[in-house]
């Protein structure tokens, strides 16, 4: 008697795979060593990490504005101890960075020698009175500890709204909502 091998029929999935390109991500707009202003005819590297992060300043509020129509403002109280003034809408993360064709008022950039938190961990904004926070796809996630509710882990992409007295942990730090 022989024994004949039946394979099941391959079957496609139809569904995109994860590594699916949709479409392809832009070139640096830099790309290699920048040079120092006063680098004494060598080519020096300025390091990024001392670069100041400065806010877009045809979209930024000045300093001792109120946010339009008189809504009252947040600050958040970061366990490295930085306390920032939310003033719109903006990016949070290590080295946050806008997205070609994205603008925002503000970019906070936190101090994590760990790395827990991602380059650019979420987004953040404001909708009248209320403040809101959408996790950009980061790799720890972000919790919220809203003052006696229920904890949760936040979807990435959606927005929720934040109350005061919020703790907001995003990888290994966290920020108080004030």
């Amino acid at each position: 008697m022989t024994a004949t091998r039946v394979r099941p029929p391959v079957v496609v999935d139809p569904r995109t795979s994860d590594t699916t390109i949709v479409e392809p991500l832009p070139k640096p707009a830099v790309v290699g060593r920048f040079p120092a202003a006063d680098d004494g005819g060598r080519q020096a590297v300025v390091s990024v990490e001392s670069a100041p992060i400065v806010p877009d300043p045809a979209h930024a509020m000045p300093a001792d504005a109120e946010p339009a129509g008189g809504h009252h403002t947040f600050t958040l109280s970061f366990s490295t101890g930085e306390i920032v003034t939310v003033r719109g809408d903006g990016l949070l993360g290590r080295r946050p960075i806008a997205q070609p064709g994205e603008s925002f008022d503000q970019l906070i950039a936190i101090t994590d020698p760990g790395r827990s938190v991602s380059k650019t961990h979420l987004e953040f904004g404001l909708e009248g009175d209320e403040l809101w926070l959408c996790d950009r796809y980061s790799g720890n996630g972000t919790i919220v500890r809203p003052p006696g509710g229920v904890t949760r882990q936040f979807e990435p992409g959606r927005r929720y709204r934040v109350a005061r007295g919020t703790r907001v942990e995003i990888g290994d730090q966290y920020f108080d909502v004030n």
